[in-house]
């Protein structure tokens, strides 16, 4: 370590119901240092960001300031420890000034009136120190992202922290706003500032990081200097040993003389350009890549929900793209969404209303009116084929969150899709439940289905998938599949948009024994 400890966390222990996010957690900050943390989706590393804000509460463990333990019971308590968090997503008023939110809820007062002088004062040098060079006075809605985020950093550097936390700070900014973050990093580094930097993108960490802890199962799987490390050292520390019990084995596909196919060339929009790839019924084909890299608008395109501007699509049914989503769930096209809270279900109606209501609009027969009768049926159907355990009648709030996720497949399935877009669907549930959802993907495409899984665990990909397509910076960097289908393939394609260097065979010395 470049320098004495800023800041160490020993043991911590974090659990949320049935899922460990920490367990023995170790951590040591240098005084004058940026300390990068990295590992997979899953591995801990909010949970860790969270209990040094003050957020959450840690079951077990100690956190220590030099040498003063300490209890971080509140984001304000962490600031009067000098700890300034700076999250994913930056939490700004968008119609009130940059001024405004630099100083929100702390704005300094001349005769009990807001001092907007005494702000412009004190935050020229810095926002100079930053190169900010914004009207202060326009309102934060004018500002491009990589604006935003300086914003949002300007604000808890104006606290004077003693230790600066990043949590996937450049997610959303280009290279070029990338780099200038990274060049005011180094300056606050520079004047002895500590910094906690969280990342997924590898080459980041190895532009910026003096030290690396890789995070794995909630706990500090390896913690070394960033200069005797290489991105192949930190893929294997990410990935460690593999549980393959988890994946149930591939079902032999129903017989068919009919092979539809989802054929995509040339998809743009947004941030993703000239995206080209098939799949065919019975086959699982995998989508991964980092925030930001593009497969969410993929996904949102092929089911309505975001316009393409470029490409041709042909789905099963020969025609293109679904202009809404209502006319998705029509043409047979579901999407099984990554926050099943807020996009998935309703907390508060019945799991038979729950599994019904997409099918009700969706058919092409009949009455598109909510039936009970008809809802208690389809319910009951999927209830015993999925083996749910819950009442037709109970309300889906009173379901553990793996039940609460077999009820979204299941109102996908009482439609018979041809295309299924499943986006994480077995994230933060536990392991039996995963287990029991890809037992159901598996079921899906032996009966002829087109599955296009997104996931951000790269074990999943590999052992669910037939191929994987990994998409970095808005491109589709790469397809892995056959003798490649590893997990620390796709993570090091995923991190770094690149295929990883395949080891030669150490030639055999001319006169050398065999």
């Amino acid at each position: 370590m470049l320098g004495s400890p800023m800041i160490s966390v020993r043991n911590l222990a974090k659990r949320f119901g049935g899922i460990v996010a920490l367990k023995d957690m170790n951590l040591s900050i240098g005084q004058g240092t940026i300390h990068a943390v990295v590992g997979e989706s899953g591995a801990g590393k909010s949970t860790l960001v969270k209990v040094l804000a003050g957020v959450v509460q840690p079951d077990t463990g100690v956190v220590r300031v030099g040498d003063q333990t300490v209890a971080i019971d509140s984001p304000v308590i962490a600031g009067k420890h000098g700890f300034g968090v700076v999250h994913q997503d930056v939490s700004l008023f968008a119609d009130r000034s940059v001024l405004a939110n630099l100083f929100v809820n702390r704005e300094p007062l001349r005769n009990g009136m807001v001092s907007r002088g005494e702000m412009e004062a004190r935050s020229r040098a810095l926002l100079r120190q930053i190169e900010l060079n914004v009207d202060v006075r326009a309102p934060v809605s004018q500002l491009d992202m990589g604006e935003r985020q300086l914003v949002g950093l300007a604000r808890e550097l104006l606290q004077t922290p003693r230790l600066l936390i990043l949590d996937e700070p450049n997610s959303g900014l280009d290279r070029h706003e990338t780099e200038h973050l990274f060049t005011v990093l180094r300056g606050l580094r520079d004047k002895g500032m500590s910094v906690l930097y969280v990342s997924h993108r590898l080459e980041d960490v190895f532009a910026i990081a003096d030290q690396v802890t890789v995070m794995r199962n909630g706990r500090d799987a390896l913690t070394k200097e960033r200069s005797g490390l290489s991105e192949a050292d930190v893929i294997d520390a990410m990935i460690g040993q593999q549980r393959d019990t988890l994946f149930p084995p591939a079902l032999p596909a129903n017989a068919s003389t009919i092979r539809p196919q989802i054929s995509v060339q040339g998809l743009g929009g947004g941030r993703i350009s000239g995206v080209s790839f098939s799949a065919r019924s019975g086959e699982v084909l995998g989508f991964t890549g980092l925030e930001g890299s593009g497969v969410a608008e993929v996904f949102e395109m092929l089911f309505g929900l975001r316009k393409a501007q470029s490409g041709t699509v042909r789905f099963p049914d020969g025609h293109g793209l679904p202009k809404s989503p209502t006319e998705a769930a029509r043409r047979g096209i579901g999407l099984v969404p990554a926050n099943r809270l807020c996009n998935g279900l309703m907390q508060d109606r019945s799991l038979a209303f729950n599994i019904s209501n997409i099918v009700a609009g969706a058919r092409n027969w009949g009455s598109r009116l909510y039936s009970p009768k008809v809802a208690a049926a389809g319910a009951a159907r999927q209830i015993d084929a999925l083996r749910i355990k819950g009442r037709p009648d109970a309300p889906v709030s009173s379901l553990p969150a793996g039940e609460q996720q077999k009820i979204v497949i299941a109102k996908w399935l009482e439609t018979a899709p041809q295309v299924l877009l499943l986006d994480n669907p077995a994230a933060g549930i536990e392991a039996a439940a995963k287990r029991r959802i890809y037992a159901l993907i598996r079921q899906m495409a032996a009966n002829g289905c087109i599955v296009l899984l997104r996931s951000t665990e790269p074990s999943e990909l590999t052992n669910l998938s037939n191929r994987v397509l990994v998409f970095h910076r808005g491109r589709l960097a790469g397809e892995v599949f056959g003798a490649e289908m590893k997990r620390r393939t796709v993570l090091h394609l995923t991190t770094t948009g690149k295929m990883p260097e395949v080891e030669q065979p150490k030639k055999k010395l001319v006169g050398t024994m065999a």
